[in-house]
């Protein structure tokens, strides 16, 4: 294990492509284009030593030019978009122990200091290999939301599951005391080289069968470090997403 301190790296997974929303990352949010609003705010996060937009699309790129901002090109048949992160990791000169923090691009609105939050876990622990964001749930209906991934964990806050069903399942609903649901936000730190070992690892089954990613690092024995935000973060699925996300920030 290197001695010298790992570099915090963000990639912005960006695709033209989207069922519900093609063309999202140029969509326009007031003045800017949904990617440079993301962009801008990984760049005031001061942790970060290079900001970069892994697209398959040469229309994101020209316009991440444009303002100024930093792309590489990947392939446009990636299963995922863990799969996407991981080839612009290896296409970017960085060691094997920095660590590559995923910003989703569909996120303008997110908070800066949740990226030194999900990053901290692996800068504090060498031997990490990878980190998340948890948000305890404030809105009933987001429970039983499978669009909402909750998640339980351990007294040392190492995720025990993932899933798209409510977790904890509450036994005797009449009982006075009720769980605390955490939901998944989006936010992953990954060490560079445990990234290019976890997209080469076979899909889990129960990944399989919940369609979440990050079950496949707990199926094969791996630690996920989650870190409880205080901040809620806003995902851009669809247009009308995408007309909260602008109210939002026109109160701001």
């Amino acid at each position: 294990m290197t001695n010298l301190k790992p570099s915090v790296i963000a990639i912005i997974p960006a695709r033209y492509e989207s069922n519900r929303f093609p063309g999202k990352p140029l969509a326009r949010i007031g003045s800017k284009p949904m990617i440079q609003h993301v962009v801008e705010r990984a760049q005031a996060v001061k942790m970060l030593s290079r900001v970069v937009v892994a697209t398959d699309d040469e229309r994101i790129a020209r316009c991440v030019s444009e303002f100024g901002g930093e792309y590489v090109m990947t392939g446009r048949n990636h299963v995922s978009g863990s799969d996407r992160l991981a080839e612009a990791a290896g296409l970017l000169n960085i060691s094997e122990h920095d660590v590559v923090v995923n910003i989703q691009g569909d996120q303008p609105l997110f908070p800066p200091e949740v990226v030194e939050q999900v990053a901290q876990p692996l800068l504090d622990d060498p031997a990490l290999p990878m980190s998340t964001l948890i948000y305890r749930i404030v809105r009933p209906e987001e429970i039983t939301d499978p669009n909402h991934v909750k998640t339980v964990f351990d007294k040392n806050f190492n995720a025990l599951y993932f899933s798209r069903s409510p977790i904890p399942f509450q036994r005797n609903p009449e009982e006075q005391n009720r769980p605390t649901y955490y939901k998944h936000l989006g936010f992953y730190a990954y060490r560079k080289g445990f990234l290019l070992s976890f997209v080469a690892l076979p899909e889990g089954e129960w990944e399989r069968f919940e369609k979440l990613e990050q079950l496949r690092a707990l199926e094969y024995g791996y630690k996920i470090k989650v870190s409880v935000t205080t901040h809620d973060s806003i995902e851009v699925d669809t247009p009308e997403d995408l007309k909260r996300v602008e109210a939002d920030l026109l109160k701001s």
